[in-house]
């Protein structure tokens, strides 16, 4: 009764945005050789990158995220819960349904690499299938600070969403102005921690009054002046050929985006309980809010099912960007709307399933192995980020190392609570004559 319903809403609709804004510009053509192009529409018709503020809401996410994460934390330590405990079974949440992803498309890689299916071809596909990795450590990483990014605000409150935006300004005018480009990966953590941090701003009444609106107009206004008089484009997501990049890492239009976004939010919160409150509203949005960790890891999938359509010449194929093509991108997310619910309908009982057995066999009661959990989370942390910038086939080959990573720190992680033993006949007896 005492769940916010707004924010889990933000964070249900934040994934189906993110997945219909794929599944919007993803093109697929029949190549000239028998196999399946895939032109880049945001490239190709540059007005479609006005689309990404549509579409780029993942400052949505991070902001319900932390709000959520706040109150899930500040319980915890009330019934006197650890931070092992407390990152642990947060991550397991995270990297049990990303195994369950990622183990059958690593094998169909190595099968397709050992039965010689192009490698282009192949790393194509596995990058599509891993496009969306660069969330999971992103979100592992904000998930474990937590603690500390909690006690932060309880003692300083707004002033840590600045003091990191501060920071990640300085970080990314740094890796702009002096080509470093590695320097500007701390923006990754850095710029999306301001909008987790926002979160707890938001659980704690703190960004009320005239705060939002400052927050909306203020961060509106410096992406505007950043994109016509700075180096930053438009486009809210990776563009090939544009020499600055907004999200790869994110620059500092991005971090004012961020702002923008969560200000607009807080805008629309009263309103939007209101709507929620309705049964037949949240009927409709609870069902996507349980399901929004399948729909983002697996939503690529019906995009390689459909591309079946093209391989037979079955689908057609007018030119990129044309009336006729945005005609039919009607039926085309209908169609991987319905593949979806179908990969949906199986996948998810599997992840309930290795959650559920996981639970039973190790439930969470205190008893934790911190020197597991922590080197397990840096090490599937890593794989992940390998993953999200390389993909599943770099250059067509099984990728050893990262799948090695992944299953090593996703062991680390499951392990460090300790097994319960299952009590003995006398130990059952006692429990039994202490409880009559």
């Amino acid at each position: 009764m005492t769940r916010d319903r707004c924010v889990d809403f933000l964070r249900a609709w934040a994934i189906v945005s993110v997945v219909a804004g794929h599944w919007l510009i993803t093109a697929l053509e029949h190549g000239s050789d028998g196999g399946i192009t895939a032109p880049e529409l945001l490239a190709d018709v540059p007005w479609t990158r006005w689309l990404t503020l549509l579409f780029q809401i993942m400052p949505l996410f991070f902001l319900a995220g932390g709000h959520a994460a706040g109150g899930s934390w500040d319980r915890a330590r009330a019934d006197g819960g650890t931070a092992t405990g407390w990152v642990g079974r947060r991550a397991v949440r995270l990297l049990l349904p990303t195994a369950a992803y990622s183990a059958p498309v690593l094998l169909a890689v190595a099968v397709s690499a050992a039965v010689g299916v192009d490698p282009d071809t192949l790393a194509l596909v596995g990058w599509a299938m891993a496009m969306q990795f660069w969330f999971l450590p992103v979100y592992l990483l904000v998930s474990a600070l937590t603690p500390v990014l909690y006690a932060a605000h309880g003692r300083w409150g707004l002033a840590v969403p600045a003091a990191l935006g501060a920071l990640a300004v300085a970080v990314g005018t740094l890796a702009l102005a002096a080509d470093l480009p590695r320097v500007g990966l701390l923006n990754y953590l850095l710029v999306w921690a301001v909008a987790y941090q926002l979160g707890f701003c938001w659980r704690d009444g703190l960004l009320e009054g005239r705060r939002p609106p400052a927050l909306a107009l203020g961060g509106g206004a410096a992406f505007a002046a950043l994109v016509a008089l700075g180096p930053f484009p438009v486009s809210l997501i990776l563009v090939t050929g544009e020499p600055v990049s907004n999200t790869d890492p994110p620059s500092v239009a991005m971090l004012a985006w961020v702002l923008t976004q969560c200000g607009l939010c807080l805008l629309a919160a009263p309103g939007l309980r209101r709507l929620l409150a309705h049964d037949r509203v949240q009927r409709l949005a609870g069902p996507v809010g349980g399901v929004s960790m399948t729909l983002y890891l697996w939503h690529m999938l019906p995009v390689l099912v459909a591309a079946a359509l093209y391989l037979t010449g079955l689908a057609p194929e007018p030119a990129l960007g044309s009336p006729a093509w945005w005609a039919l991108r009607v039926p085309w997310l209908l169609l991987l709307a319905v593949l979806m619910a179908a990969v949906t309908a199986v996948v998810r009982p599997v992840e309930a399933a290795l959650v559920s057995r996981y639970e039973r066999a190790r439930p969470d009661v205190g008893r934790y192995r911190p020197w597991l959990l922590w080197p397990g989370l840096a090490v599937s942390a890593v794989a992940l980020s390998r993953f999200a910038a390389h993909g599943f086939a770099e250059h067509g080959r099984f990728p050893a190392l990262p799948t090695l990573g992944l299953a090593a720190g996703t062991a680390l992680v499951l392990l460090h609570r300790r097994r319960t033993a299952r009590p003995t006949k006398r130990q059952s007896w006692a429990a039994l004559e202490e409880a009559a």
